[in-house]
């Protein structure tokens, strides 16, 4: 497909990803679940890291 990083730095992210390389063996008319299926588990990744940074900015606040 393209010439992307294999990885992002960050193995929650990178193991949702990983979907995608299932896209060559679907049809088309199935990616669309494959793409919801690994927005969610990236939003689920952005929220868990949202809260971790509040934590972070609260201990950092306090020193």
């Amino acid at each position: 497909m393209t010439d992307l990083p294999q990885e992002t730095g960050d193995e929650r992210v990178d193991r949702a990803l990983t979907g995608l390389d299932r896209l060559g063996a679907l049809p088309v008319g199935e990616h669309v679940a494959v793409f919801e299926e690994i927005h969610a588990g990236l939003e689920r990744t952005l929220a868990v890291r949202g809260v971790e940074g509040e934590g972070e900015q609260a201990d950092a606040a306090r020193q």
